[in-house]
């Protein structure tokens, strides 16, 4: 499969997440317990691949315990906070309220990644990134106290993901192992923690309906599983910068299969905001002026 195909398959499968999420909520299954099932299934995707590739597991404590941290800022805790707020709000909302992730990261980026500066532009994006969501969220017209929490709920999720991918980049970026091999530990990290959490906040597991299980099953081997090793394939191949873009088209294909396959409206505020919050991701990517050179004249 060439680049693009990769660059489209992966934005598919991230962009069908927030759909596939709501058919697993409004089956009733509780918000933790779907976070549990799609890092379960995500583990076990990855230490398959793992198993294929005969990738070297990481041993050393120093790196579980990172990989332990960043499933708690990258699955455990939003993973929870996005089924919750699905439970309340459209898969079409949750999904383009998801692209504030680049936002999220850059802010977190700023407080904890050495040599990352702010600059005006960057300071103006996630400004205008704000102004997006307030958009997204339709302020202007009041807002239901479920419609709130659950897009609160979905921003807790952004925010978690930029402290996660931040604390990635600083901790975990440097290990000398293949991205499957540290996916798997972080996912099984999550699974361990989420194990522990989802008795005692949602009791045991009940049959949840052969399409919510479908869901889940597509959600954690796709979403959680199989996604992470294209996204290092298409990084490897097209470079970082394209598989960054993959951002700008996931709210197409949750807008899409959220309106196609579970009748979710569309409003305007809905498409103007996304474009806003992706035009202010695009400005705080702008590389930063280099200073002219001082001449002096002889």
């Amino acid at each position: 499969m060439g680049s693009t195909g990769k660059f489209v398959l992966l934005s598919a499968i991230w962009g069908s997440s927030f759909a596939l999420i709501k058919v697993a909520v409004d089956a009733g299954v509780p918000p933790v317990q779907v976070a549990l099932a799609r890092c379960l299934f995500g583990a076990l995707a990855l230490w398959l691949i793992c198993a294929v590739q005969k990738a070297a597991v990481p041993r050393d404590a120093r790196t579980w315990g990172h990989a332990a941290v960043v499933a708690v800022l990258l699955n455990s805790v939003p993973f929870t906070l996005l089924a919750f707020g699905e439970s309340t709000v459209d898969s079409v909302l949750a999904g383009v309220l998801n692209a504030t992730t680049p936002l999220t990261t850059l802010a977190f980026a700023l407080l904890v990644v050495p040599g990352e500066q702010v600059t005006r532009t960057r300071l103006a994006g996630l400004l205008l990134g704000f102004a997006g969501v307030l958009v997204l969220l339709g302020v202007w017209r009041g807002l239901d106290g479920d419609v709130l929490a659950g897009g609160l709920a979905c921003l807790g999720a952004t925010t978690c993901y930029g402290a996660g991918f931040a604390c990635t980049r600083r901790f975990l970026s440097g290990v000398p192992h293949r991205a499957s091999a540290l996916s798997a530990v972080q996912i099984t990290c999550a699974t361990a923690q989420l194990g522990l959490a989802a008795p005692l906040l949602s009791g045991p597991p009940s049959w949840p309906g052969w399409s919510a299980l479908l869901a889940l099953l597509v959600l954690g081997a796709a979403g959680t599983g199989y996604a992470y090793v294209l996204n290092l394939d298409l990084i490897r191949a097209a470079g970082p910068t394209v598989a960054a873009s993959v951002t700008y088209v996931t709210p197409l294909w949750s807008t899409a299969l959220g309106a196609v396959l579970l009748a979710e409206p569309v409003g305007w505020h809905t498409v103007v905001g996304g474009a806003v919050v992706i035009g202010a991701i695009l400005l705080t990517r702008r590389p930063a002026r280099r200073p002219r050179a001082v001449t002096t004249a002889g």
